[in-house]
């Protein structure tokens, strides 16, 4: 196995372990577990996508390269919301097939494979990957819930401008895209945060990807696994292979090679980001099913992340 993938993945790994046994040890129960995703969703995780886009420049984007990435996961997405239609579950489940751990795994594992410049590439993919893919399920899932809402007995059906407006209002004015775009609108003036601010968001941001994998462990704790295994195996093949092979070809067709279209490949190889668990609680929708299959994902990835990268040297 190759010792840069087996190095970024076993510290993900021994955290959802960590949360796995204090979840059966009974060291975070009961209500504690929402409270703890809220502190999850509410803070450490706008610090963190603030602070990341609060440095990012739109004139010093190269997008050519992400452009495969987003049509790949964009066709995930739709085809996922055609075939299970549209309602929160279906949204939830779409944003699973495509949302990768870029940051926790990806930086780490594509710095060590293809040193500075593959690390720019991936940066790159960061600035926007959260900005596009948790914004636009944030949409789709307010939408779904406006939906369903006027579907309920004596529910009110509302205008579809209205609705489409309130839905509009809800995914932006929301803790994850309202920090992304404020950091990307922070970073175009030019100014830079004092020490003294910035150092406490840094710690923030820093807490989250640890705390968070701390926390599907402690759901997969009181998660029973074993009736959600097909359905989360079948969600982790589709993130791990379907994803990077439809990347592949997608950017093969618009005319990437060599590099590039390597780190976007191997990007989207990457097991289920822990983001989608949240989203899943956020919205109380298949919290057991996303939970398994970041989990089994993750698994996964120790042997698909090592075939990909395997392969992606022919591109």
């Amino acid at each position: 196995m190759n010792s840069s993938v087996l190095a970024s993945l076993v510290p993900v790994v021994l955290l959802i372990g960590a949360g796995f046994l204090a979840g059966r040890r009974g060291w975070v129960t009961g209500g504690a577990v929402r409270d703890l995703s809220n502190l999850i969703f509410l803070l450490l995780a706008p610090a963190l996508l603030f602070r990341t886009m609060s440095t990012v420049h739109v004139e010093q984007l190269k997008l050519g390269p992400v452009a495969a990435y987003f049509l790949a996961a964009g066709l995930i997405f739709a085809a996922t919301l055609v075939v299970r239609g549209f309602n929160r579950t279906a949204a939830v489940i779409a944003l699973a097939n495509t949302f990768s751990n870029t940051v926790m795994i990806g930086i780490p594992l594509i710095g060590l494979a293809f040193g500075p410049e593959g690390t720019v590439v991936v940066l790159t993919l960061i600035s926007l990957h959260s900005l596009v893919l948790l914004t636009s399920a944030t949409l789709v899932l307010e939408l779904a819930v406006a939906r369903e809402q006027a579907r309920q007995p004596g529910g009110e059906r509302t205008p579809i401008l209205r609705t489409l407006g309130r839905a509009f209002y809800n995914a932006i004015v929301h803790p994850v895209p309202l920090p992304i775009i404020a950091g990307l609108l922070f970073a175009q003036t030019g100014l830079t945060l004092p020490e003294s601010v910035d150092k406490p968001i840094a710690w923030l941001g820093q807490a989250f990807g640890p705390i968070a994998l701390v926390m599907v462990g402690i759901t997969l704790a009181s998660t029973a696994i074993g009736h959600q295994w097909r359905a989360a195996l079948t969600q982790a093949l589709i993130k791990n292979l379907a994803h990077p092979a439809l990347v592949a070809l997608l950017g093969w067709l618009l005319g990437l090679r060599g590099l590039p279209l390597q780190v976007m490949v191997v990007a989207a190889a990457l097991p289920i980001g822990a983001n989608v668990f949240l989203f899943s609680q956020r919205y109380k929708t298949a919290e057991d099913l996303v939970t398994a299959s970041v989990a089994v994902s993750t698994a996964l990835a120790l042997v698909t992340v090592s075939v990909v990268m395997a392969l992606v040297g022919s591109l």
